[in-house]
């Protein structure tokens, strides 16, 4: 191998590693990003849910008593 080939090779190489390290970073950032949207998803559905729970309950409870007083 000549060494014009040599140094396109490394060349080519080192365009392929920092592209590979790029793409990697990228990569993290769009996982890490899906990751915590998912979680701020299903923190608020949780929120959301124990709410409509709680006021379920309490309009029952509240019934209940009404009706035991008449």
């Amino acid at each position: 191998m000549s060494t014009v080939q040599m140094k396109c090779v490394l060349l080519i190489a080192g365009v392929l590693l920092t592209g590979c390290a790029e793409m990697k970073g990228v990569g993290r950032t769009i996982g890490h990003t899906s990751r915590d949207v998912t979680r701020e998803i299903g923190h608020t559905t949780r929120d959301v849910t124990k709410e409509i729970g709680h006021g379920t309950r309490d309009t029952v409870k509240g019934i209940g008593n009404e009706i035991k007083n008449m």
